[in-house]
């Protein structure tokens, strides 16, 4: 699957477009960037970074929509039993 699927879930692409684009100088870990683009499957440098940045982008929606399921079941006052002893407390 391509990456900017998984990461768009279908939606319509989330590259840059010409439009939004700004042009800036960067000192980056050259051989960090050239194993990212293979590892992302980028063909070029600037493509790798946009993959890269999506990536970071989605892991924070991810990472906010658990913390907020998580809130909505502490809330739901469902009971936790701790069968093993492992919770503590």
């Amino acid at each position: 699957m391509y990456i900017r699927d998984m990461l768009t879930n279908g939606k319509v692409n989330a590259v840059a477009t010409a439009r939004n684009r700004t042009h800036k100088h960067l000192q980056l870990d050259a051989v960090k960037i050239k194993r990212a683009q293979k590892i992302l499957q980028a063909k070029t440098e600037t493509e790798t970074i946009e993959r890269a940045l999506d990536l970071a982008i989605a892991e924070h929606e991810k990472n906010r929509l658990v913390a907020e399921a998580n809130e909505r079941f502490l809330r739901s006052g469902v009971e936790i039993k701790d069968l093993y002893g492992s919770l503590g407390g």
